[in-house]
């Protein structure tokens, strides 16, 4: 009784991917063509890939402090003498898949692979264009 309108990520996901798909199916010539295919057509990008790009925005704009947050409740900066840029994110072990997949666990593996350019950028809009996913 309590489970009624609980909605997962996995089946919010489907969700969406479902409603892009008849979306793009609603465009003439293209509806038996691959999802892929499609997406490259209409000049879209996959759901995951932009999922992962909100996500480094949504952390370029914490670390720099475009929100009035402490981002050491979010994120702890990796201390060590690593190559690559110095805003490296140091990331957590976790046993339980619950707090594996929470949003500043998730996003380490990605900012830690950016260039020290799109880092430092000094603008949000600056970001976006030298983030590639």
């Amino acid at each position: 009784m309590g489970d009624r309108g609980h909605i997962t990520k996995q089946s919010s996901v489907c969700i969406l991917v479902s409603i892009g798909r008849l979306k793009q199916k609603l465009v003439h010539g293209i509806e038996n063509w691959k999802y892929d295919d499609r997406l490259k057509f209409l000049g879209l990008t996959r759901l995951d890939k932009r999922s992962i790009r909100s996500d480094l925005v949504e952390t370029f704009k914490i670390l720099n402090g475009f929100y009035n947050i402490n981002k050491g409740l979010f994120f702890d900066l990796d201390d060590g003498g690593h190559r690559g840029h110095e805003k490296k994110l140091f990331k957590r072990r976790f046993r339980l898949d619950t707090r594996k997949f929470v949003f500043s666990n998730r996003v380490v593996d990605n900012w830690n692979s950016l260039s020290a350019q799109c880092v430092n950028s000094c603008t949000i809009n600056t970001f976006k264009k030298h983030v590639s996913v």
